[in-house]
């Protein structure tokens, strides 16, 4: 097997394999048996238990971020178009922004299953170094979201991206209970005459509710 499909092997067999039983529970010997390569050639691609954990790590915070840029491509190109045509810029909807960010966490969490608990629930934090891995994505996303509010509001960088790392925290509990299985115990509880509204939805209201006064000329939305 050429060295990059091995690699690439080996990473999803430890994705799953940390995400099921945790970091502590999981040694070398169970990687090399479940991926049937020998710890010598284990080895030789990753040096250690914790090199392979942080490209696991990395591999995931890569995907979420590239989630998230993809969630926020239609509002950026609204942005641009906006300046480019010289016209008011409050065609751009903010609660969007929001809902956009929360959805891209919730889809994410939904879609890896387990394997986002490593992202979301790591159980290996109190490492320094591990910590700043598993937050990088956030620190990312929240840039990302940050840039896209500095377009349309008249706040300072700083500002926005206050707002902006408070929101994605918001996106990152949102996807903790997704993955939980909150949603599924939330919705066989709802009395059936109730109104249905999903997560991404919800935290979208709760959080626009405080950021939309801030919008420069913003365009009314009915029910917001």
């Amino acid at each position: 097997m050429p060295k990059n499909e091995r690699q690439a092997q080996i990473l999803t067999i430890a994705q799953d394999l940390f995400a099921a039983q945790g970091f502590h529970h999981i040694s070398m010997d169970d990687i090399a048996d479940r991926a049937e390569v020998s710890k010598p050639i284990l080895y030789r691609h990753f040096p250690s238990k914790l090199d392979l954990y942080l490209a696991v790590i990395d591999e995931r915070g890569q995907a979420l971020v590239d989630a998230v840029a993809l969630a926020l491509v239609p509002v950026r190109e609204a942005v641009a178009a906006a300046a480019a045509s010289g016209a008011d810029d409050a065609s751009v909807d903010g609660y969007d922004v929001v809902h956009a960010v929360v959805r891209a966490y919730v889809d994410f969490a939904e879609g890896c299953g387990v394997a986002a608990s490593l992202l979301f629930e790591s159980d290996v934090t109190r490492d320094d170094l591990v910590r700043e891995r598993v937050e990088d994505p956030n620190r990312r996303n929240a840039e990302l979201f940050a840039g896209v509010l500095e377009s349309i509001t008249d706040l300072t960088p700083a500002q926005t991206l206050t707002i902006a790392r408070t929101a994605t925290a918001m996106a990152r509990v949102a996807a903790s209970d997704a993955l939980r299985g909150e949603r599924a115990a939330d919705a066989a509880r709802r009395p059936e005459d109730a109104a249905e509204m999903d997560t991404p939805e919800l935290i979208a209201q709760f959080a626009w509710r405080g950021i939309h006064g801030m919008v420069r000329r913003e365009v009314p939305s009915e029910g917001r």
